[in-house]
């Protein structure tokens, strides 16, 4: 059977979430199994036992993401008996189809999904996102993070075998590649018709930013979690999730990348009109005193 992302969107993952007592979301281990193709229930604890070392070597407390819940099985005949299962958390869920069986399609297209809607959720619960309300305010809010985990992808870069100036460049058209449909990072410069000494990632907007900022997150993840080595590799990893990304993008319905708008604006100039707006407060203070 051939799933697309709307479908696990409105149907297959959103489906079987379930929510607490505090309106907490939280997926059954049994049910995920069901939707992820095992057979037997029992073919997928050691999935989740290598989620929750996972979980425990990326700093998170185990305690907070894997619950231990009795839940009524069907056993045929209309007849339900209590059974041990696991209350995962999206996070818990998120790896534990990272850890489940890739030659599934419903596995990788479960790995978009809960890493989409992981990312996002990060990004919501920040207080600070939460307060934005200008297209600018965003802008700089997702530059910033870029920025952060543009240097973390780096460094997981380097690890794989990019280490010189030029191959990480090369390193860096290979993402742009799979998300622009082939355009490498020259190609979209002149595509938005900047200038030479103008970035690109200064003339995009929240919508393209984020897409870039999921392609970054993602490839660093894949690098480090699959111990990738060598140049050759590492730029197939950046290429494939980036084409990943693109392809979430189309089958949800959204703009490709490279036809979104550019900004009249750069993040250099919403950066000095936010240190203006601070200074101009302090400076009419002074003046009034």
């Amino acid at each position: 059977m051939t799933y697309s992302l709307d479908d696990i969107n409105k149907s297959i993952f959103e489906k079987i979430k379930l929510k607490n007592n505090e309106e907490v979301e939280y997926w059954s281990a049994r049910d995920l199994a069901k939707v992820l193709g095992y057979s037997e229930y029992r073919h997928f604890l050691p999935v989740i036992e290598k989620t929750k070392i996972a979980c425990e070597k990326s700093g998170f407390n185990v305690i907070d993401h894997f619950e231990d819940i009795l839940e009524m099985v069907s056993i045929g005949s209309g007849a339900k008996r209590e059974l041990d299962s696991v209350g995962l958390s999206r996070y818990a869920s998120y790896l534990a189809v990272q850890n489940a069986d890739a030659s599934k399609e419903i596995v990788a297209l479960g790995q978009t999904y809960f890493a989409i809607q992981t990312r996002k959720q990060e990004i919501i619960e920040q207080a600070e996102y939460q307060s934005l309300k200008s297209e600018d305010d965003k802008r700089l809010f997702l530059r910033n993070e870029l920025k952060e985990h543009n240097k973390q992808l780096a460094e997981a870069a380097s690890n794989a075998g990019v280490k010189d100036p030029l191959d990480y460049a090369i390193f860096q058209d290979h993402g742009y590649m799979g998300l622009y449909g082939g355009l490498r990072q020259r190609d979209i410069h002149i595509k938005k018709g900047l200038k030479k000494s103008q970035k690109i990632l200064d003339y995009m907007g929240s919508t393209e930013l984020a897409a870039n900022l999921f392609r970054a997150t993602q490839t660093e993840d894949k690098l480090r979690r699959e111990n990738i080595k060598g140049k050759q590799k590492a730029n197939q990893v950046h290429y494939e999730v980036g084409k990943k990304v693109r392809q979430t993008i189309e089958e949800l319905g959204g703009t490709m990348p490279e036809e979104l708008p550019t900004p009249s604006k750069s993040i250099s100039v919403i950066e000095r009109e936010q240190l203006k707006k601070l200074k101009n407060p302090i400076k009419k203070l002074m003046l009034d005193e």
